[in-house]
């Protein structure tokens, strides 16, 4: 069954059986308008808004740089963003994945520990850089991917998350604005405990994407764990002058909510996730904001939330003045593959059957593509409902029977393995990935996670948190990822089991950690390197990490003190029989941190025991290529109108292998000149596209890779491309923002 909602009151429902075409959506009903703010808000000679434009669109209406004329872009400036030191300038592999704003002529933007600054647009001269006080228990932080700023007469401020707290900031001084919040900052804990009368001021959570701002009212969703100890991923909405919370939104349904009956009774109590981390777009003059939402926690288990999961996997439509819901689409029911939709939707208008349509076009990591009616939520392109495996699962799973199939646009990526997708570079590289493909279960996207393991695609693939660009002919340009992952499960107890059984801190760390961070701890594109982590963590900081969790990484609540302490000592690289509470000097300072752990959340029966991408002997993808690529859709017809490879392995160029492709994170930028500007791949470069055939024509070797999107804006009759040169993801680090422009 396909519901389609509309509060306060169900106007429509639509019963589809297995294979049927689903057309139908709610009707209107008695839509309330807003005033849109009297701000400009959308591209021209800034780029004021995170995406380009409150749309998301990341579109530019500037025309000086042309096909004709990019092979002359250069260098215009450089801006050291690293973090500074006393005496020094701190150099550590982090990335940098901002997408700056600029506005009246000012760019603003992050540096790689969050610290917020203000350059000249021109020149890259620092106007002020703003460095927000770290808190004992904010032992790390998670990437920042952008900021969001508002404007009233005299008072300009810009609202941005650092850690666990939102900041606003005075854009003429670059100082805390003391009376918003407590001290210029709102702790993002606020309101997760709404209708729960629970203790969360424990749980992890950040925000990695900004907000958006509807007249005085900041909208922003969350970034938190994606296991049993993850925090509710609640919508909220802050006061830009006070800080205070004016509405939320429950992505796990409360009693009497829309979609409560989705999951089992009172599961909002202990389940979290369902969070919109990849960011959002407004609808100003309809008053309506619009995001994706990610799986329930946990991720890969879910034996105890039987039922589609409303509102995960989800577009959701908001009021957003008051947090109503308008109407919600799901893309996948009781997700058991991680499939976040993972960045902000992009709202354009589309010509259909000679009618001219509003819609909002989310991209998956499954590489699925929808096109929704804004007003309705129905799809514009037909949708099948099909059924899927539900046998084979893990024991206490319940699988939900029927999954929905977009028909247009084609997919980005590969939905399923087949054994002809193994990668042919060498007959060793075949038969290395063929050994590994004989081991796992294959064949169908919606093959159920498993002790024996899964080879799967949708996890890091298809599109990423970069988004897409739309030109005003309604053609979408989107990179995408393809490579496959290797899922196999273990039982909790019989982890704990094995925990029992070792002492050493190295044989700990395998059953815990190398899933994601490699035997070697030099982890991998999805998973920081843990190798010198004692240059920027304290001994007390990673125990408590331990116990309680950060971000994407879990809580190891299983994990004995003593068994903490001697992993802490194996990832210091400490003698053996060495304990942290013996060391000394920088990394042994005292903190008030976490020492109970969350009070919220659960314990998942069952745990991720091996979780990488497939690969061959040599680190390249376990498949034939593309591997990563850019695509060009008219969404007027669903229809490709080019698809290329994006990035490639320059040792494999010179043995003659054709361009592969590579992953790639950021995402692409389009212009009216016909340019489309893009980086974020592994060969670290930015490249410009011609948008109407998808041939290169101009790139640029960056000294560390661009894993962010790029700009375009312009001072003084000047065009000026704009990328953050962070490095990072398994990358030599970085740390620079670079401009090109054309000479004078």
């Amino acid at each position: 069954m396909i519901t389609f909602v509309k509060r306060p009151t169900l106007v429509y429902i639509l019963f589809a059986s297995m294979s049927h075409i689903l057309v139908g959506g709610c009707v209107d009903g008695n839509k309330r308008y807003h005033a849109s703010s009297n701000v400009q808000m959308e591209t021209g000679k800034d780029w004021p808004v995170y995406g380009g434009s409150r749309s998301g669109n990341r579109y530019s209406p500037l025309i000086q740089i042309t096909k004709e004329n990019v092979g002359g872009l250069n260098v215009a400036w450089t801006y050291d963003a690293r973090d500074r030191t006393v005496g020094r300038v701190a150099s550590r592999p982090k990335s940098i994945q901002c997408q700056p704003i600029v506005k009246d002529g000012i760019l603003y933007g992050t540096t790689p520990e969050l610290q917020l600054f203000a350059l000249r647009g021109d020149t890259g001269e620092e106007l002020w850089r703003f460095k927000p006080t770290r808190d004992p228990r904010e032992y790390n932080i998670s990437a920042g991917r952008g900021i969001a700023y508002w404007e009233n007469g005299d008072d300009r401020r810009i609202l941005y998350t650092s850690g666990t707290y939102l900041y606003a900031i005075d854009v003429k001084t670059g100082r805390s604005i003391p009376d918003f919040g407590e001290e210029g900052r709102v702790d993002l804990h606020l309101g997760l405990d709404d209708g729960l009368n629970q203790d969360m001021s424990k749980v992890s959570i950040n925000a990695t994407s900004p907000g958006v701002i509807y007249n005085d009212i900041f909208i922003i969703g969350s970034s938190v764990s994606e296991k049993g100890d993850a925090a509710p991923g609640s919508i909220r909405a802050f006061d830009v002058l006070t800080g205070k919370l004016i509405w939320v939104f429950h992505t796990i349904p409360h009693p009497g909510e829309e979609g409560y009956d989705t999951w089992p009774k009172d599961a909002y109590k202990e389940h979290g996730g369902v969070n919109s981390w990849g960011g959002m777009s407004l609808d100003a003059e309809r008053g309506m904001v619009f995001f994706g939402t990610g799986s329930p926690s946990s991720d890969f288990y879910g034996g105890n939330r039987k039922g589609k999961n409303l509102f995960a996997n989800c577009v959701v439509a908001l009021d957003a003045k008051t947090g109503e819901l308008e109407w919600y689409f799901q893309t996948i029911r009781h997700d058991l593959w991680d499939r976040d939709l993972p960045c902000a939707p992009n709202l354009t208008t589309i010509t259909v059957d000679g009618e001219r349509r509003d819609v909002v076009v989310q991209a998956g990591k499954d590489g699925l593509i929808y096109v929704l009616d804004r007003e309705k939520g129905t799809s514009i392109f037909p949708v099948e409902e099909r059924k899927v495996p539900i046998g084979d699962g893990l024991p206490g799973e319940q699988p939900y029977p029927y999954q929905i199939f977009p028909l247009k646009p084609e997919p980005l990526s590969h939905q399923f393995f087949r054994e002809d997708m193994i990668t042919d570079l060498s007959p060793a590289s075949h038969a290395y990935v063929q050994a590994m493909v004989d081991k796992y279960q294959i064949g169908n996207k919606f093959s159920l996670p498993s002790e024996r393991g899964t080879l799967m695609f949708g996890y890091s693939g298809g599109a990423e948190w970069g988004g897409n660009a739309t030109d005003l002919d309604g053609v979408l340009y989107q990179n995408a990822n393809n490579e496959p992952w290797i899922l196999e499960m273990e039982d909790v107890e019989s982890r704990k089991k094995k925990m029992q059984s070792v002492q050493s801190g190295a044989d700990i760390y395998k059953i815990n950690c190398a899933m994601c961070h490699g035997n070697d701890k030099r982890g991998t594109s999805e998973f920081p390197s843990l190798v010198n982590i004692g240059d920027r963590l304290a001994v007390q900081d990673i125990e408590s990490i331990l116990e309680s969790g950060m971000g994407r990484m879990p809580a190891f609540g299983h994990m004995s003190k003593k068994n903490r302490k001697a992993v802490t000592a194996f990832l210091m690289d400490w003698p053996t029989g060495m304990h942290p509470e013996k060391a000394s000097g920088p990394n042994t300072r005292e903190t008030e941190g976490n020492k109970e752990g969350p009070a919220f959340g659960y314990e998942p029966r069952y745990v991720p025991k091996v979780w990488k991408k497939l690969k061959d002997q040599n680190g390249y993808p376990g498949i034939k290529p593309p591997w990563g690529t850019l695509n060009a859709i008219d969404l007027n017809t669903g229809e490709y109108l080019w698809r290329v490879p994006l990035g490639e392995y320059p040792e494999l160029m010179e043995k003659g292998i054709p361009i592969t492709g590579t992953d790639s994170y950021g995402g692409p930028i389009v212009t009216a000149s016909g340019l489309i500007f893009i980086a974020g791949t592994k060969d670290e470069k930015i490249r410009a596209f011609d948008k109407k055939t998808g041939r290169v024509v101009w790139e640029y070797q960056l000294p560390a890779g661009g894993f962010a999107t790029p700009i375009t804006y312009e001072v003084d009759n000047k065009q000026y491309v704009v990328i953050a040169a962070g490095g990072g993801r398994g990358q030599k680090p970085g740390g620079h923002y670079i401009a090109f422009a054309l000479k004078d």
